[in-house]
């Protein structure tokens, strides 16, 4: 180990000299240093030490035999400092006792300190804001206090203000609507000023709902049975509240007023369809024509006087009114084609009298729906025509099943007796007494003439076409009928049973269906036919079978039953007469007569008549006196 070189001050050259080679072996020392103590004595250990880089440095230049006597210089060294702590712990261990007491004390007390002085910072930001909230309450105290007095210095006009909202309940209430619409507009005038202020704000929104108070009410007396005056009254009020646009106003009007006639027309019976229809047609005539004058009394239609502005959008006003009427004819409509259908009976001219009144009746406000009325009878009176034939074939079909030519038989055995035949009358259309013979046969001629009867009353010539397919489809089924019972019944028929029922189909295409032919043109004339075409009475057979039935489509599947001869049917029109009489009653199964070829009639009855040859057609369908006669029907299987 090399040892360090003592400093010479000879000169300033040696010096420097000296100090570079002192510094180079500083650095060699501490190299070494850090070599030899590794493992003893961490580099960073001794740098952080001076003293154990002094005592380093010391041992490194020291000899041999110090090195050898240094273990025991320490050891020595150690002993004596131990046994000097000794003595003076042993000496000064009350001090050591009171300065540790007295140490543990002054930690304790500056643990308690700082504790407290957390404590206290802590605590300072609530009081800072507790401070400054008693600021701010003081001063809104004084503000309220300054206010307090403000108020007590006004305090009759506040009052006022304050009681207008239980004012304009007291008189919406009592129905001072003049009185609340002044109050309305001043309430307005004070929220434009004070809008901010929220007693203000709670007065408007009181107001407000005395407002809608008042709106219903005055749009529930227009739900009320309410004349002109009052509606005009009232259609003010309600522009002057400027609540509604004039379109809105006025759909309002005609919604109050529909639900009050609504509530008229729901309060009439709906037991009996008669009575429900004509109710509710005097109801509509009078309020609908009271509700139509009050709208334009109070509403114009005219066009404005002045143009719109660009871009603003216009409201057909006027269009408003007329949607609403039309809807109210198509409901009435309906609920007229609803009550027909459910059945009125005979009275349907009755009841044709009444709407065509009522349609006149509103020619004069400009909504005449007379013309949507004849559709509506129409298909009403070919339903029940309809219906009332397939019954009468229904009819005649169960009446087949149980009839027997034995029977007919016993009642043309019997018809060798002189029979009196009734007087006849000019101007009727006589059944065929032939039918007689054959009660399935009267009984269904029967049924069809109390249809015809039933559509005499009301008989529109358009429902020509379609009564005569109905009549040519029911007889097509009669037809089949016969055909079928024919099939049936053909291989036990005796001589005198095919000849009898041979005489049951003539009766029917010969006596029967010309017959039916003549009421169907008496229903509906040739000539008020060719007259409502347009064309003349010559030119009609072109056109189909208009009023009267296709003869030769009937008689082409009963043609191999009849006999081989040559059979003309002659459809002159000038067969027929100009009315129809009467029918004739028809007497309950135990009182009928056993002769089938006279009729029981009431005193006074007209009695029925071959029409007469050259008598003219009537122009119009028979009147409401006449009828077409029917057949007495014996039973089947009656004897004579």
């Amino acid at each position: 180990m090399a040892a360090a070189l003592p400093l010479q001050p000879s000169t300033a050259a040696s010096a420097t000299t000296t100090a570079t080679a002192a510094a180079l072996g500083e650095v060699e020392d501490e190299g070494l240093l850090a070599s030899l103590f590794r493992d003893r004595f961490p580099e960073a250990q001794w740098r952080e030490k001076p003293d154990v880089g002094r005592y380093l440095r010391e041992l490194s230049g020291s000899g041999l035999d110090r090195l050898r006597r240094e273990p025991e210089r320490l050891a020595e060294e150690r002993a004596q400092r131990l046994q000097q702590t000794r003595d003076l712990a042993f000496a000064n261990y009350k001090t050591f006792i009171r300065g540790a007491e007295c140490t543990e004390r002054i930690h304790r007390l500056f643990g308690d300190v700082e504790a407290s002085l957390g404590r206290l910072l802590d605590r300072l930001p609530g009081f800072q804001q507790s401070c400054r909230n008693f600021v701010k309450e003081a001063e809104e105290i004084s503000s309220n206090r300054r206010m307090n007095t403000l108020t007590l210095n006004r305090h009759t006009e506040i009052l006022e203000i304050l009681e207008i909202p239980q004012l304009m309940d007291t008189c919406v209430r009592n129905s001072y609507y003049e009185e609340a619409l002044e109050l309305a507009a001043y309430v307005r005038r004070l929220e434009r000023k004070y809008s901010s202020i929220p007693v203000i704000q709670g007065i408007v929104n009181e107001v407000r709902q005395s407002m809608q108070l008042m709106l219903s009410q005055l749009i529930q007396q227009l739900r009320t049975n309410i004349q002109l005056p009052a509606c005009l009254r009232v259609i003010g009020y309600l522009r002057r509240m400027d609540v509604f646009t004039e379109a809105e106003l006025r759909v309002k009007f005609l919604q109050a007023r529909d639900a009050w006639l609504r509530s008229i027309l729901t309060a009439i019976p709906n037991d009996d369809p008669y009575f429900h229809i004509t109710k509710t047609i005097e109801a509509c005539r009078v309020h609908l024509f009271d509700i139509i004058t009050q709208y334009r009394a109070i509403f114009s239609d005219e066009d404005p006087l002045l143009p719109p502005a660009m871009g603003e959008y216009t409201v057909n006003e006027g269009a408003i009114f007329h949607g609403w009427v039309l809807q109210k004819i198509s409901q009435f409509l309906q609920v007229l084609e609803t009550d027909l259908y459910r059945g009125i009976g005979g009275r349907l001219d009755s009841l044709l009298g009444q709407c065509m009144y009522f349609g006149l009746s509103f020619s004069r406000v400009g909504a005449d729906f007379r013309g949507q009325l004849a559709p509506v009878f129409q298909r009403v009176a070919i339903s029940t025509f309809q219906k009332a034939v397939e019954e009468a074939v229904e009819k005649f079909q169960d009446e087949m099943t149980s009839y027997t030519l034995l029977s007919t038989a016993a009642i043309l055995g019997s018809s060798n007796m002189p029979a009196t035949v009734p007087a006849t009358q000019p101007g009727t259309l006589q059944p065929p007494m032939a039918l007689l013979d054959f009660p399935p046969l009267a009984c269904f001629l029967n049924n069809i003439l109390v249809a015809f009867n039933d559509l005499r009353l009301c008989c529109p010539v358009a429902l020509a076409q379609d009564v005569t397919g109905t009549l040519e489809n029911a007889l097509t089924k009669v037809t089949k009928t016969i055909l079928a019972f024919h099939r049936a019944e053909e291989a036990v028929f005796s001589s005198g049973e095919h000849e009898i029922f041979v005489q049951f189909c003539t009766a029917f295409l010969e006596d029967l269906v010309p017959y039916l032919n003549r009421c169907l043109q008496v229903l509906f004339p040739p000539a008020q036919i060719a007259q409502t075409l347009g064309i003349s009475p010559t030119q009609l057979s072109k056109h189909g079978n208009l009023g009267h039935v296709n003869i030769s489509a009937i008689q082409e599947p009963l043609a191999f039953i009849l006999p081989k001869r040559e059979t003309v049917f002659c459809l002159d029109e000038q067969e027929l007469g100009p009315d129809l009489v009467a029918p004739a009653p028809e007497l309950p199964a135990e009182q009928r007569s056993p002769e089938p070829v006279t009729e029981k009639r009431e005193p006074g009855e007209p009695l029925p008549q071959e029409p007469v040859e050259g008598e003219p057609l009537p122009a119009e369908p028979p009147s409401e006196g006449g009828a077409i006669g029917s057949v007495p029907c014996p039973q089947p299987g009656e004897q004579p």
